[in-house]
């Protein structure tokens, strides 16, 4: 009986590393959200192991896309086809599931960014690496200080009679005031409505402004789950959004759209190592270059003492080992 053919995206970010397995109609058989805990390839380890135990006898990866902050390193662990840029992977998933879709809003554990199209094609876009103001840790953060799970956040923003302004220009300020406004007497379900308003005033402040937002609208990122913030992001534009299927792993569901068109337009083979690559002992290290003003720091990647690849230096000298392409689409 011949195997069934699916292709897998691969999203390795600072808080979460995520999986897509989609089939040939480009349908979601399975997808995978994993904590990455600061141990990205235990975390790439465990999500295909995870899709080995129940997939493993009865499918074939035909594709691999890796996306993300470490998707270089996926690119060396698993064996990707493409390596797309977060950006691009986002766009291609937002326009799969809501084709005409103009303005991407995107929150996620560490970062955030808008991507801005016309005519099906990314013109536009800004990412925010800097400020923890305007992403998911620092709700998270709040909801332990107020001692309240994540899950009840925006349950309880929407319960707010009068929501209290909070500053959310930076994450220090904005933790400062919300204890102040706690130490003034202030309901919890007031502070956590000012804090989402905060957090949407600092997202369009820092990445919207100077951009026209137009509808359709998609909220993606794990942020996306928080109907508090929702609900801000329409009170604050006047806009409807939408939250897509896969909001939380757009990413990775890109990346494997992506690998699919890839295999199909190429018809070559896919690099992907295969499932037995969890048995694999993987390390990494940092080295410092000496040999020039640079000082790069190079990262190192070794397999059962074997170097799989190096990169990080800017004049090339040690990723010469195994060359990486990144596409940036």
């Amino acid at each position: 009986m011949e195997k069934s053919l699916f292709y897998l995206g691969v999203d390795v970010g600072s808080v979460s590393t995520n999986f897509v397995l989609v089939n040939e109609n480009d349908e979601v058989v399975e997808n995978i959200y994993l904590r990455t805990g600061g141990q990205p390839i235990n975390a790439l380890r465990k999500g295909i192991g995870l899709l080995s135990e129940k997939f493993g006898k009865n499918i074939v990866i035909n594709g691999v896309g890796a996306t993300g902050s470490g998707r270089q390193l996926a690119n060396v662990i698993i064996g990707a086809d493409i390596v797309k840029n977060e950006i691009t992977t986002h766009a291609v998933a937002a326009q799969k599931l809501v084709p005409n879709v103009k303005t991407i809003l995107e929150i996620g554990g560490q970062d955030s960014k808008i991507i801005l199209l016309r005519n099906g094609i990314v013109y536009d876009f800004a990412m925010n690496t800097v400020c923890a103001a305007g992403t998911g840790s620092f709700l998270d953060r709040q909801a332990a200080r107020l001692e309240i799970s994540i899950d009840e956040f925006g349950p309880l923003a929407l319960k707010s009679k009068s929501s209290v302004r909070i500053a959310g220009r930076c994450a220090v300020f904005a933790e400062s005031d919300m204890i102040h406004k706690q130490q003034t007497g202030h309901s919890v379900e007031d502070i956590l409505s000012g804090l989402c308003e905060a957090l949407v005033r600092n997202y369009l402040n820092n990445l919207a402004k100077g951009k026209e937002i137009e509808e359709p609208i998609v909220f993606q990122g794990g942020v996306a789950a928080n109907i508090g913030i929702v609900s801000a992001f329409e009170k604050t534009l006047g806009k409807k959004i939408i939250i897509p299927s896969y909001y939380d792993v757009m990413g990775a569901y890109g990346a494997a759209l992506i690998a699919k068109d890839e295999i199909k337009s190429g018809a070559k083979n896919t690099n992907f190592y295969g499932f037995e690559m969890t048995k694999n002992d993987y390390k990494a290290k940092s080295i410092e270059c000496n040999d020039c003003s640079n000082l790069c720091e190079i990262i190192e990647i070794t397999s059962n003492g074997e170097v799989l690849a190096r990169w990080g230096d800017r004049c090339g000298k040690w990723a010469n080992i195994k060359k990486h392409s990144e596409e940036v689409g």
